[in-house]
């Protein structure tokens, strides 16, 4: 991730720059909408070759339970026809694969 700028505030920005091992590149952005600390951040999300259909809102939700933290990734289309495109993509995938290396980090520090 060669680019990775976040101002974690209410109106702040953040730019995410993703380069795949073919050289691609996969870049999106937004705004903070929402912060409640520890347990939401929502954020709009727009990449660059949109292929989402527009800009979508993403909602983060933490919930801590007995020393467990439970996180839910919730994410907004602006149409039905834009969420299903973007579940046609490998996005699970790279989402998924990005929590595993969290879950490494996070046994580190253990």
């Amino acid at each position: 991730m060669p680019v990775c700028e976040i101002d974690l505030r209410v109106g702040g920005a953040y730019r995410f720059e993703w380069l795949g091992q073919d050289g691609t590149t996969m870049g999106m952005g937004g705004v903070y909408r929402e912060i409640v600390f520890p347990e939401r951040i929502v954020n709009t999300q727009l990449f660059d070759q949109d292929w989402t259909g527009g800009e979508t809102l993403g909602t983060l939700l933490l919930v801590e339970h007995e020393g467990k933290t439970t996180l839910t990734n919730k994410v907004l289309y602006a149409t039905r026809e834009a969420r299903d495109g973007a579940l046609r993509t490998r996005m699970a995938e790279g989402v998924e694969a990005g929590y595993a290396r969290l879950d490494e980090l996070l046994k580190s520090m253990a």
